[in-house]
């Protein structure tokens, strides 16, 4: 893919992260009128989460920019299937969880657990969307910096959060009832059975 259309396709990857922005920003003050105050998880980092994120869909046109030649076709297509893979994950994320989906992890305390969808299989499907993306989106291009350093800072970050996102979460009876047992990020392969 040349320079120009990866930058093109970034734009198209970043407008369509700015949509899940606005439906965040529409779930997150439905939430807070019907519990002001609601925690929120990972405070002290979403910020830097932020400008990881916003960095996903600009540095891997610098870093293309500057290789002067696209990847190799296996990398590429292993980005578009890692990208493609996120994008199909947080869709089935977004129709799970509707309303109660919001980019800075509120947890109100009357949160209506769900375990349909990919919650069925793990507790946070979410972030392993996030990591194939910050995987995919660059190999695309051929950004392997990009894909490496940004993978590591994302994955340093959510760390954090998700460990609080857990504590507020398990600290509700019906969620850990329902999905104290479930693996984090991967589904196990095998029944306990």
């Amino acid at each position: 893919m040349r320079a120009g259309r990866y930058a093109i396709l970034l734009l198209v990857l970043g407008a369509q992260r700015g949509i899940e922005l606005l439906y965040s920003a529409r779930n997150e003050r439905m939430i807070l009128r019907r519990q002001p105050g609601a925690p929120q998880a990972g405070r002290s980092v979403f910020g830097w989460i932020a400008l990881i994120n916003l960095g996903l869909f600009t540095v891997p046109a610098l870093e293309r920019a500057l290789r002067h030649r696209p990847p190799p076709r296996p990398v590429a297509a292993l980005g578009w299937l890692a990208t493609l893979s996120a994008i199909a994950l947080r869709l089935s994320v977004l129709l799970s969880l509707r309303g109660s989906w919001t980019v800075r992890a509120v947890v109100p305390s009357d949160l209506q657990v769900v375990d349909r969808g990919p919650y069925r299989l793990i507790r946070h499907p979410n972030y392993v969307a996030l990591e194939l993306e910050f995987l995919g989106v660059p190999l695309i291009g051929g950004a392997y910096l990009t894909a490496l350093g940004l993978g590591v800072a994302n994955a340093a970050l959510l760390r954090r959060r998700i460990i609080e996102e857990d504590a507020l979460l398990m600290a509700i009876p019906a969620y850990r009832e329902r999905m104290g047992d479930k693996p984090r990020f991967l589904p196990r392969l095998l029944s306990d059975r």
